[in-house]
C-alpha cells in the first residue's frame, strides 16, 4: 500500500488512536470536523499499528493491531484545532510517533512533517 498524497495545504497529519470511522463514512467525518472544531480534514487513511517490541526487539504477544485515523488538518486551521483536538485523544503524527516508534512502520512515518 502507499499513502495518500496529501492535498496542498494540508501539512499537519494527526493520529486518532483506537478510532474507526471506515472509508464509507469519510464525508460524514469531514463534516464533523468543520461542525466540530471549526476545521478542514483530509482524511488519509486507517492504519493497524505494528506490536509493541521489549527489550530484545522481539514483538511482545498480544499488542498491536490497534486502528487508528490518519489525517491532515488544513494549514490556516493548525492553530485553531491545538487545543480543542486534546478532548478527543486526537495527536500529532510526529507525537505519536515519538512516543511508541515501533508501532508505526516506516510507511507511515513518511506521512509526518519532519
Amino acid at each position: 500500500m502507499e499513502n495518500v498524497t496529501k492535498q496542498e495545504n494540508f501539512n499537519q497529519v494527526c493520529v486518532w488512536q483506537g478510532t474507526i470511522i471506515g472509508e464509507d463514512k469519510v464525508s460524514e467525518f469531514t463534516e464533523w470536523c468543520k461542525d466540530t472544531f471549526d476545521v478542514r480534514v483530509q482524511y488519509l487513511e486507517e492504519y493497524k499499528t505494528l506490536p509493541d517490541v521489549n527489550d530484545f526487539g522481539n514483538p511482545v504477544e498480544g499488542t498491536g493491531g490497534r486502528n487508528d485515523v490518519i489525517f491532515a488538518i488544513h494549514d490556516e486551521d493548525v492553530n485553531k484545532f491545538v487545543v480543542s483536538r486534546f478532548e478527543y485523544g486526537i495527536r500529532w503524527m510526529e507525537d505519536a510517533i515519538s512516543n511508541d516508534p515501533d508501532i508505526y512502520d516506516k510507511r507511515i512515518k513518511e506521512y509526518g512533517t519532519w
